[in-house]
């Protein structure tokens, strides 16, 4: 009988020890998921200025990084224009994922083909404030629900503003206008169509792309979305106020 109790008493806490771990791992994953549920309502607030958690390492790192907040007013229309046109051309009518780019895009792996991207600004936004670089499944699945949120609580204009001043455009370079300044000369509201667009199509990869000098194949894609952008005309409609 007392070996019996023994090992009831062991299994109870096991059972107990298991509990409490579970409560502190759901309390864990209650307050990551408060954290961005937080900030994104804060980040409705135009004089808050985000930073994304690359340039937090940057910071961490003691790198320091080049950023020159810029509002959509005084960033131009061209740089506007072009980034949509290259990374989400359907923005101003999807609700934070483009779920017809992303199921053809499932499709594809699922049939062995070359894999794509169909993040959208949204979905970028999302990476860039508050999860990791590189590619992975789980960093995916995170980066949806979060991008469905960001586009509930902020108005289109605000989530372009917010990314054309977080996303990367080279090493410790952050945002269109620091961009425009170190690879042009000149500030983001001053560029040329070509050079908005080749701002544009850096995006993607700008540890290997150089806007300011462009390889043949760069020029081409630039060249694309300079027609691309002065063609926009109701696409581009959410980003005027």
């Amino acid at each position: 009988m007392a070996r019996g109790r023994s090992r009831n008493g062991r299994g109870r806490t096991t059972r107990g020890r298991l509990g409490w771990l579970l409560r502190r791992v759901v309390v864990v994953l209650a307050l990551l998921a408060f954290i961005p549920a937080a900030l994104t309502l804060l980040y409705r607030v135009p004089v808050v200025h985000p930073i994304s958690t690359l340039m937090v390492k940057d910071l961490a790192t003691f790198a320091g990084y080049d950023r020159k907040w810029t509002s959509l007013e005084d960033m131009g229309t061209l740089i506007q224009y072009s980034v949509m046109m290259s990374e989400d051309g359907q923005f101003c009518s999807h609700g934070g994922v483009d779920w017809g780019a992303l199921n053809t895009v499932i499709n594809d792996a699922l049939s062995g083909e070359a894999a794509r991207g169909a993040s959208t600004i949204p979905m970028q936004t999302a990476k860039n404030l508050f999860l990791w670089q590189g590619r992975s499944f789980i960093r995916k699945g995170l980066e949806l629900p979060l991008a469905l949120y960001i586009d509930v609580i902020l108005p289109k204009h605000r989530i372009m503003e917010i990314y054309l001043n977080i996303a990367e455009w080279g090493p410790n370079i952050y945002g269109a206008e620091a961009a425009a300044q170190h690879y042009f000369g000149r500030s983001a509201k001053n560029l040329t169509r070509r050079q908005a667009a080749l701002l544009a199509v850096t995006l993607p990869n700008p540890h290997a792309r150089n806007p300011a000098k462009p390889s043949g194949g760069l020029n081409r894609l630039a060249a694309n979305i300079e027609r691309r952008a002065q063609r926009a005309g109701g696409y581009v409609g959410c980003l005027k106020r």
